[in-house]
């Protein structure tokens, strides 16, 4: 991939360049990043920019400062690609944190927020990846179960078998395209956890032996990496099942796999996985099991108004199954967590996932 990026970056500055030698000032063109221009694509079954544009000119007062840092982020990560070096996004800030000239008190940029939604526009622009740009993110996603993955990183390559990482699991990291690539996956599906302590709990259980399949935890939101990796996952046709908390934020995690994003629209189906289904913990399972009954939690005022604004999404509310589980939120002003799977006993949560899977309980 950096030859690509290295040939697309050196594209963008040659057409400024072709730009100036025409008389004309530099520009470039980018998909509009709006709320007003993100939309949701049925087709693909996530969230994506529609096809408005914008352009950035160089002779704009309104535009010139950014353009100027745009250009400098470029410049910046296209070194980064010849030397073969990786840094994150607040190591780019403090990189171009320089000052213009000797007589001006003036930095080119002020706040890591600026340079941010820069990489963002940039990423829009090239239709690239920040990881394709060298720039890499947190990581806090770990998995278990039967896969090996080739890493090829800092001039060495290394077999990482995902069924030999012990307690701690494979950390995923924050790119899973360059320089690495899944070369087996011998599972029968994929299991998201939200929570790190009951992805310990189904490790130490060996779930992910005992049922054929991957155990991964996001640890809560997922990241960049993790949302890829499902993504890449799905494409190898592995089931993706999600166990989340019944609560504003569960479901917020849910469907941020599911249909991506509002703020990385601009990735669409790369780091989305429509396939992905909820197969708890459900409003449902406190009816069906009846020690969860004493386990539920009072919501709270943004888990009603969370819930409220679900019903109110056209792709969630065309599900009349979440409409159901949601509406009961609302009548009963009741949560759950995945923790409660554990009230009875232990090891009852493997039970529960491998009930649910088995008998297509699940939600879209």
């Amino acid at each position: 991939m950096s030859a690509n990026t290295s040939k697309k970056l050196e594209e963008l500055g040659k057409g400024m360049v072709k730009d100036i030698d025409e008389g004309k000032g530099p520009e470039f063109e980018s998909v509009l990043r709006t709320k007003s221009n993100t939309i949701y694509d049925e087709g693909i079954g996530c969230l994506r920019l529609g096809e408005k544009n914008e352009t950035r000119k160089f002779i704009s007062v309104a535009q010139a400062r950014t353009f100027m840092q745009t250009v400098a982020i470029a410049a910046k990560t296209k070194q980064f690609l010849s030397q073969n070096l990786h840094t994150s996004i607040r190591g780019l800030f403090y990189q171009l944190k320089v000052s213009l000239g000797e007589n001006m008190d003036e930095d080119l940029f002020s706040e890591q927020s600026e340079s941010n939604a820069l990489i963002e526009d940039l990423e829009v622009a090239l239709k690239l990846k920040r990881e394709d740009l060298n720039l890499t993110t947190d990581r806090k996603g770990f998995v278990a179960g039967p896969m090996v993955i080739k890493d090829r990183f800092g001039g060495e390559e290394t077999t990482i078998d995902c069924a030999k990482q012990g307690r701690s699991g494979w950390s995923i990291p924050s790119d899973v395209d360059n320089g690495m690539e899944i070369e087996k996956v011998k599972a029968d599906y994929v299991l998201v956890v939200e929570k790190d302590a009951l992805w310990q709990r189904l490790n130490e259980d060996q779930f992910w032996k005992k049922e054929n399949c991957l155990v991964i935890t996001p640890k809560g939101q997922s990241t960049r990496g993790t949302r890829r990796l499902l993504r890449k996952l799905a494409d190898q046709k592995l089931p993706i099942y999600c166990l989340m908390d019944c609560d504003a934020w569960g479901w917020y995690i849910y469907w941020t796999i599911k249909t991506g994003s509002m703020n990385l629209a601009y990735l669409g189906r790369d780091f989305s996985v429509p396939e992905a289904k909820f197969i708890g913990v459900t409003m449902s399972d406190i009816e069906e099991y009846e020690f969860l009954q004493k386990l539920t939690i009072k919501a709270k005022e943004v888990d009603i108004k969370r819930a409220e604004e679900m019903l109110g999404y056209p792709w969630i509310n065309r599900h009349p199954e979440w409409v159901k589980e949601l509406k009961m939120v609302l009548k009963t002003k009741k949560k759950i967590e995945q923790d409660a799977l554990q009230g009875q006993r232990l090891t009852f949560v493997g039970e529960y996932i491998k009930s649910k899977i088995e008998n297509k309980k699940w939600l879209p």
